[in-house]
């Protein structure tokens, strides 16, 4: 008979409650974050209806939720005058919509950042808003503005809520590798960029893994995508602790996975509980994801590699100063997100993050976990560097050129 003391109900019960504890206890010290001042109306569904009534010469706009091959055929099918008076219309539907041609996204998304701009403007000398509810508005007019400077593209925006975003670096419609880094906890407009420690915001990721990338195969065309198109939690708190959030962000990532452009080998880079996104991805990801890499997870809502389903090789670091090694790695009714990636038993390769210098510096240059992420990125796997004590995590696979 087994020990009432080490009863399979009383440990579950018991990470259960370090498991709240964790969190409650991140939640309550300023690790949460409380937007105000929200707007009551949601641009994107109403562009999104005004689309569903317009019309281009004689033809009924097709509907925007349509597999991304039947919209990439519409707009094959328009004049250039006809997709740039759509553009112009209905820049927010546009701008969002998988399947439209990628330099029509940006565009779209550049107009729509200019008018939400605008609005937020307004907004910020409104007196009828709260000073906060000002001062948020100001705050996310300034983050508008500095996404239009020149040169900068985005794939998606999405101005409701807290925001969604996504920004491309290089030549997404003719990379020979496709690299997505999937962001984590405290996501959205304000949260996007950062000045100081630029590299622990998604745009920071993004540009230091493209940089990265370039640098470590000179030859081979790269495109990275910094993906905060998906709604986050905000902060450690319960949102964080269970996987709801995750799960319609999964939906998100397959269906922009399955609408880029092109074959390219697409690279998931999952940083925290991005990399819970990735895992509930996992099973309905496209074939052309070949690699999925986590850093810094709590984990992928599975109990090892095997459970996620998925053709493509899972990598997996830790610095070893990393807070997140103390949370309790469990899944007890559906609070906590399974088992560690980097244990031994999980059955992912385990790489070094040397120099990440704890959760937020993965994406940091001159590090390790950068240089890893890169050879992932280009598909030369004989450079990574194996994590400490672990050997052959590259084992079984070589360097690959471009598909």
């Amino acid at each position: 008979m087994t020990p009432f003391g080490s009863s399979p109900t009383l440990m579950a019960w018991r990470a259960l409650l370090a498991l709240a504890v964790v969190f409650v206890m991140l939640a309550t010290t300023g690790w949460t974050a409380v937007q105000r001042g929200q707007r009551p109306v949601d641009p994107l569904k109403a562009a999104v209806a005004a689309w569903r009534r317009g019309s281009v010469g004689h033809r009924h706009l097709p509907d925007p939720h349509s597999p991304p091959g039947r919209l990439a055929t519409f707009f094959g099918s328009l004049t250039a005058g006809q997709q740039t008076r759509l553009v112009d219309a209905y820049p927010l539907a546009v701008g969002n919509m998988n399947g439209a041609p990628v330099k029509l996204r940006f565009r779209a998304n550049r107009i729509a950042l200019r008018q939400e701009a605008i609005v937020e403007r307004h907004r910020s000398q409104d007196m009828r808003l709260s000073r906060d509810g000002r001062s948020h508005a100001l705050q996310t007019m300034l983050s508008y503005q500095s996404m239009l400077a020149p040169g900068r593209r985005f794939l998606a925006f999405d101005p409701s809520g807290s925001g969604r975003v996504a920004e491309v670096f290089g030549d997404l419609a003719h990379a020979q590798r496709v690299s997505v880094v999937v962001p984590g906890v405290d996501t959205n407009v304000l949260t996007f960029q950062k000045t100081g420690k630029w590299y622990s915001a998604p745009s920071g990721m993004g540009s230091a893994l493209y940089t990265a990338e370039r640098a470590a195969s000179p030859a081979t065309s790269t495109a990275v995508i910094a993906w905060a198109d998906y709604t986050a939690p905000a902060g450690l708190g319960m949102d964080a602790a269970i996987g709801t959030l995750a799960k319609a962000g999964a939906v998100r990532l397959t269906a922009l996975t399955r609408a880029l452009p092109g074959r390219a080998p697409i690279a998931l880079f999952c940083h925290s509980y991005g990399s819970v996104v990735c895992g509930m991805a996992a099973r309905t990801l496209p074939p052309r994801v070949r690699d999925v890499a986590v850093a810094g997870s709590p984990g992928m809502r599975v109990g090892s590699e095997r459970g996620l389903h998925t053709r493509a090789r899972v990598w997996a670091m830790r610095d070893s100063g990393d807070w997140i090694q103390d949370i309790p790695y469990v899944d007890v009714v559906g609070l906590g997100h399974g088992a560690d990636p980097v244990s031994h038993g999980f059955g992912a390769r385990v790489v070094s993050a040397a120099g990440a210098q704890g959760h937020s510096g993965y994406f940091q240059p001159g590090t390790t976990s950068l240089d890893n992420f890169a050879d992932i990125g280009v598909g030369d796997f004989d450079a990574v560097a194996c994590a400490r004590g672990v050997s052959g995590c590259h084992s079984g696979i070589h360097a690959e050129g471009p598909a």
